[in-house]
């Protein structure tokens, strides 16, 4: 390897190690906002939280490398052009194109490595996120409770003083209120002197003890002089089990789509064979459907009532023969089991759309794990060339393009998808359209910087008005 080469590929390297740790470090912070809820103040261990952030983080990868990529290339053919390093390397006769070959091999070397990283890292530690977080709750079921505040459980808002034990399962001053079944009025309230929380790991029930304590409950007055009187029931107790289920307060604070939807903890090989699966399920369901229709049609669509009905269009009325009572019981039956069809109908096509959604969601995780592979290419190809058009580096111009190419392209691709989510358009389409959007630019980039042209010519638009005014003179 050449020693022009080697500087090269070291300043890249470095510039590009830089941002990426800087990027990776703000993107992680944005994720502990939005599970902070779950962290704050729950007595977890140092240890737990690590892995929470470490189980977090490789989703982080597909954005955060694209973008680094980007504004690394910009940065180092930025600051080569501003320092004429570029120049002395075409005095020497090394072009563009030459000066980016030990970078387009390193790029495809980083590529490989994302797709793998996608395809084999990412899907694990979705998989180990996901079940990390309930274990937290089955095994610490005390994190979902802060001492001194008020914790909405599903039916249940509870209110301790403190918490003490290896778990934190000891309660103590126990003030809970017990909602209606509408949800917007307390139908009982309870109060301890102490608790206990008791939980079994193969279940999905949080068993509540509480003791020396006073159980109120609201009556429903039978008139109104009774309820001016405001009746309740007051009963005391040394002992009161509860059963809370544990599902009501795992999902909160998430993303449902991020736990019931298991594409993201698949790899190429599992979805393929989930993809077959799905579309064999559909297959089969429309062939259900269709049958089923045909089944509740056929009593309708006899011989008699064709031939019936051919009558009618000579001008014979086919309730004519019937007393008028008779005939609106007739219509009435028609018009619901015309309704019942449609209804039928409507049903099993939302059924059939929610299976199709499910299989796009699948065919773009598939799609992702290449795409994320392209953009490394593509960013590069847009930044090394637009930085030596510019001639600018360190973190001034160069950050301004980066940012304001990455949104256009996480727009067109998070619009792209949610399109093919909804069929919109056809999965192949909505998985790639980020890279076909930015392709031309690339291209136009490499082009202009390769021909030593700038991407707009300020001289070719100002020499005819110059020549204007001189023609005046």
């Amino acid at each position: 390897m050449k020693i022009l080469d080697r500087y090269i590929l070291k300043s890249f390297i470095a510039t590009l190690f830089t941002v990426f740790i800087i990027l990776y470090f703000i993107f992680i912070l944005q994720g502990i906002w939005l599970f902070i809820s779950e962290l704050a103040g729950k007595d977890l261990d140092v240890f737990i939280i690590i892995q929470f952030l470490l189980f977090y983080s490789p989703k982080m990868v597909p954005l955060v490398l694209p973008l680094s990529v980007l504004l690394a290339s910009i940065m180092t053919f930025g600051s080569f052009a501003e320092n004429y390093e570029f120049a002395a390397m075409k005095a020497s006769g090394i072009s563009l194109k030459r000066a980016m070959q030990p970078l387009s091999i390193f790029i495809s070397i980083l590529a490989f490595v994302s797709f793998w990283f996608a395809n084999n890292v990412i899907p694990m530690a979705e998989y180990k996120f996901i079940n990390l977080r309930k274990e937290i709750v089955q095994t610490k079921p005390a994190m979902a409770i802060g001492a001194g505040q008020f914790n909405d459980l599903g039916t249940v808002n509870i209110k301790v003083d403190k918490k003490s034990g290896e778990k934190g399962q000891y309660l103590d001053n126990v003030t809970m209120h017990i909602k209606s079944a509408s949800g917007y009025e307390n139908k009982a309230v309870i109060r301890s002197t102490n608790g206990e929380l008791e939980t079994n790991e193969n279940s999905n029930l949080l068993k509540l003890h509480l003791f020396d304590g006073n159980y109120y409950e609201d009556v429903v007055a039978k008139s109104s002089s009774d309820q001016n009187k405001k009746p309740f029931v007051k009963t005391a107790f040394e002992q009161y089990t509860m059963n809370i289920d544990i599902v009501s307060f795992q999902n909160e604070g998430r993303d449902n789509e991020e736990i019931t939807n298991t594409y993201g903890m698949l790899n190429i090989s599992e979805l393929n064979y989930t993809i077959d699966s799905l579309q064999k399920s559909i297959v089969t369901e429309k062939k259900s459907n269709t049958d089923n229709l045909l089944i509740r049609t056929d009593n309708i669509f006899t011989h008699k009532v064709v031939d019936s009905l051919k009558d009618s269009k000579a001008g014979k009325d086919l309730l004519a023969k019937y007393p008028n009572d008779s005939k609106q019981r007739i219509l009435q039956s028609a018009i619901d089991y015309t309704n019942n069809l449609v209804f039928n109908t409507e049903s099993n096509d939302y059924s059939i759309f929610s299976q199709v959604k499910r299989v796009n969601e699948h065919y773009l995780a598939l799609y992702e794990k290449f795409v994320i592979a392209c953009s490394c290419f593509l960013m590069y190809f847009i930044g090394a060339p637009l930085g030596a058009i510019i001639r600018k580096g360190g973190l001034g111009l160069p950050i301004v393009f980066a940012v304001l190419i990455f949104i256009i392209y996480h727009f067109v691709n998070t619009f792209g998808r949610k399109l093919a989510q909804e069929d919109g358009i056809p999965p192949l389409l909505g998985g790639w359209i980020g890279i076909l959007t930015l392709l031309p630019l690339a291209v136009f980039l490499t082009i202009k910087a390769t021909n030593d042209s700038g991407v707009i010519n300020f001289e070719t638009i100002f020499e005819p008005i110059t020549k204007l005014f001189k023609k005046k003179k």
